[in-house]
C-alpha cells in the first residue's frame, strides 16, 4: 500500500532539525541534479534560497551545541549496546566511529561553514535575495555572470559550498537517523478523526497515511500531551473536521 508520510515534532530541537534538514535536501538536490544545473538559470533561487536559509539557521539557533549533546548521548547508548548479546558489533562499531568523528568535528573551534558567511560573492547574493524581488538579474550582474560560466565551474563552485556543511549535514542526518528508529509503525483505528495520547518522552511522531485516503493529520501538542485531528479538503473554507472512522499507521519515537 503506497503511503503519505507526515512527521511531527514535540519540541523546539527537532523541529529545527527537520527544518534543516528540509533546506540540506533542497540544497543537495540542486546540486545533484544533472537538469537543475544545466537549467541553474532558472532554478538558482531553489538552490540560493535554501543556502542562505541554511546559513540563518546555523547562525540564529544553537543546532551545533543541541548535535554535539545529541551525538554524545548517542555515543554513551551504542557502548551500552555493545554489552548485549546477539549485537551486530560491526554495525555498532560503524555507527560508534562516525559518532565520535562527527562530534570531534563539531567541536572544532572554526567551523568550515563560517567560510560561507565571509565568501564574497555568497555575501552579496544574500542581501539582496533577503529584500522581495531583489535578486532581479539587472540587481545582480554578478549573478548573471556567475551563472554563464562553465557547466564544470559553477557544478565546482556548489560542490564546494556545499562540502563546508558536510560536518552539520551528515550529524545531522546520523542522530535523526537513530531518533527515527526509536519506534515501530502501528496500525491504530479511530472513529471520530480524532486520537490523543500522553507525549511524555517522545520527540518526533511520524504519521502514514494511504495515499488512496481522502483525509490527512494536523498535530497539536508537545513533550506532555499530543492530539492528531484528521481533515478533509474543502472548497468552500479551505478544510474541515473529518468525523469519519479513520485509520493510520503512527510511529512514537
Amino acid at each position: 500500500m503506497t503511503t503519505i508520510l507526515y512527521e511531527h515534532p514535540l519540541n523546539e530541537r527537532i523541529r529545527n532539525y527537520l527544518k534543516l534538514e528540509q533546506l540540506l535536501a533542497q540544497a543537495y538536490n540542486c546540486a545533484n541534479s544533472d537538469v537543475a544545473i544545466a537549467n541553474i538559470q532558472y532554478s538558482y533561487q531553489v538552490f540560493f534560497n535554501a543556502l542562505f536559509a541554511i546559513i540563518d539557521s546555523l547562525e540564529r539557533g544553537d543546532i551545533r551545541g543541541d548535535l554535539i549533546k545529541d551525538l554524545e548521548k548517542l555515543q554513551q547508548s551504542l557502548v551500552i549496546w555493545s554489552q548485549a548479546p546477539d549485537i551486530d558489533t560491526s554495525v555498532l562499531e560503524t555507527n560508534l566511529r562516525e559518532t565520535v568523528a562527527l562530534s570531534s568535528h563539531l567541536k572544532a573551534s572554526i567551523q568550515t561553514w563560517c567560510q560561507l558567511k565571509d565568501h564574497k560573492l555568497i555575501a552579496s547574493l544574500k542581501q539582496r535575495f533577503a529584500i522581495q524581488g531583489g535578486s532581479s538579474s539587472f540587481d545582480l550582474p554578478q549573478l548573471q555572470f556567475w551563472l554563464h560560466q562553465k557547466t564544470e565551474q559553477i557544478k565546482a563552485d556548489i560542490k564546494h559550498w556545499l562540502s563546508l556543511l558536510a560536518g552539520i549535514s551528515d550529524s545531522l542526518a546520523l542522530v535523526l537517523k537513530f531518533i527515527r528508529q526509536r519506534a515501530e509503525f502501528e496500525t491504530i483505528e479511530t472513529e471520530s478523526g480524532f486520537y490523543q495520547d500522553s507525549g511524555e518522552g517522545l520527540l518526533l511522531l511520524r504519521i502514514k497515511v494511504a495515499q488512496s485516503a481522502q483525509y490527512y493529520p494536523t498535530v497539536s501538542g508537545n513533550r506532555f500531551r499530543y492530539s492528531i485531528r484528521f481533515m478533509l479538503p474543502c472548497e468552500k473554507n479551505g478544510r474541515r473536521y473529518s468525523n469519519q472512522s479513520t485509520v493510520f499507521q503512527l510511529a512514537r519515537c
